[in-house]
């Protein structure tokens, strides 16, 4: 782990002290600069202890090379993502490891278009920053930074204008919200109130001291279930660090999956605001398709990793769409995952149908996911998925991102993952246990090859 750097579609990450210091941050912050010209370029990050110090070296890696920083300290990924194009900015970087613990940070990439680069264009990114091919500009040409005021308001006011507020406020709704010490920490209780709630919280301190793992599964929400519990909560949300995804607890306390926080959204898209095509990833439920399709949508599977989404998004013009992580994407509001889009879109649902989250969870077609992940490096993981290839072959099987097979009411994935040295091994079948079997099957076989 110490060496261990992750370049790729989700940007750049490593460990601080280790692989991922001051010095590589202000040497990407110049490639991203020289990449996409001199210009205003938008830098917001999460709560993570490292970030102020990440941030400094991204400021002066852009201003070294002539952009100017425009500065949203402390926000959600996707208002990032909203405002580069809003301002008019060359593009954003977003420091935040997302889901990965507090010692790990990163830098996310974001185009002029308000999107993650796209593989090919994040390789010329990649590619500057390799051969040290700079623009820099003297003292003379050296733009200041700028702070941002308000800079959640835009996001905010986009999402409350596509939902049906003024309903979701006469439901005067009691919530309860894991913030994870992250982002939520800072702006989720105002955002919730703006929709009428009552809201109380719990890990809501913006240290980036992560109390729980900070991926938003079922097995780190006790604090969460306990708070609806105690407080007779509706509804309970938790967020991950950087608020891009979002876990939901029912009413009694109970985690439901990240899944059905798009299986939710997708309905509730195409029952109240826009009828179209679905697109989801690989490994997402087949709950959520399930769900589009009982409503005449067609559901397209896509590679693993939000860009990839969101380009099929934009090719097939759907009209809402995600990751089985808990990341929904609308695009009416703004084609990148977002957390906040995710808790109205939920209480608008619950608004509309007055129903509760657990009414509205047996109403979705029950399938189980199971999801773990198995430490490997890089050359082992290739080894490994070149097996379960030749294994799986005469199966039905698609080759877009790792092994995916489908099977009769289930499936499993086994893929390389993104942002870690891990292999990440997924299944989904009718019950937990036929799950849970599939998935102690592969990592049984997965271990033959290592």
């Amino acid at each position: 782990m110490k060496d261990f750097l992750k370049i790729g579609i989700s940007g750049v990450r490593g460990v601080i002290g280790e692989s991922f210091t001051p010095q590589l941050a202000v040497s990407f912050a110049r490639a991203f600069a020289s990449f996409v010209g001199q210009g205003a370029v938008l830098v917001g990050r999460d709560t993570r202890p490292s970030g102020q110090m990440i941030e400094n070296a991204v400021v002066a890696g852009l201003q070294s090379a002539g952009c100017k920083p425009l500065l949203a300290g402390i926000v959600p990924t996707p208002t990032i993502c909203l405002l580069v194009p809003a301002l008019g900015a060359r593009g954003g970087i977003v420091i935040t490891a997302s889901h990965n613990a507090a010692q790990w940070n990163a830098l996310k990439f974001i185009g002029p278009d308000g999107l993650f680069l796209i593989p090919h264009r994040a390789s010329e990114l990649y590619d500057i920053y390799h051969q040290g091919d700079f623009t820099l500009v003297n003292e003379d040409h050296i733009p200041s930074a700028l702070a941002l005021e308000r800079p959640m308001d835009t996001h905010t006011q986009k999402i409350l204008k596509y939902v049906d507020a003024a309903r979701i406020r006469q439901a005067h709704f009691k919530v309860a919200v894991d913030c994870c010490n992250g982002v939520g920490a800072v702006h989720t209780r105002t955002f919730l109130e703006r929709l009428g709630c009552q809201v109380v919280t719990c890990l809501d301190v913006p240290s980036g001291a992560f109390e729980r793992e900070p991926e938003p599964l079922p097995e780190n929400l006790k604090a969460l279930g306990a708070l609806v519990r105690s407080e007779q909560c509706q509804v309970g949300f938790a967020q991950d660090p950087d608020g891009d995804r979002l876990a939901l607890v029912n009413e009694a306390g109970e985690p439901i999956g990240e899944d059905m926080t798009v299986a939710f959204a997708v309905r509730e898209v195409l029952d109240h605001h826009a009828k179209g095509p679905v697109a989801i990833h690989l490994a997402t439920s087949l709950s959520v398709q399930r769900v589009a399709e009982e409503r005449g949508s067609k559901v397209v599977r896509t590679r693993i990793g939000e860009i990839n989404v969101v380009q099929a998004m934009l090719e097939i013009d759907a009209v809402v769409g995600g990751e089985g992580n808990g990341g929904v994407i609308v695009p009416a509001v703004h084609p990148s995952r977002d957390s906040f889009l995710g808790m109205a879109l939920v209480l608008e649902l619950m608004a509309t149908t007055g129903q509760t989250i657990s009414q509205l969870r047996a109403a979705v077609p029950q399938f189980y996911v199971v999801k773990e992940k198995m430490p490997m490096p890089g050359q082992k993981i290739a080894q490994v998925l070149r097996a379960l290839r030749r294994r799986y072959e005469h199966q039905k099987i698609n080759l877009l991102d790792g092994v995916h097979v489908e099977l009769t009411e289930a499936w499993f994935h086994v893929r390389a993952s993104n942002t870690e040295p891990v292999v990440r091994v997924v299944a989904e079948a009718r019950t937990p246990e036929e799950a849970a079997e599939l998935v102690r099957n592969l990592r049984a076989e997965i271990a033959t090859h290592v």
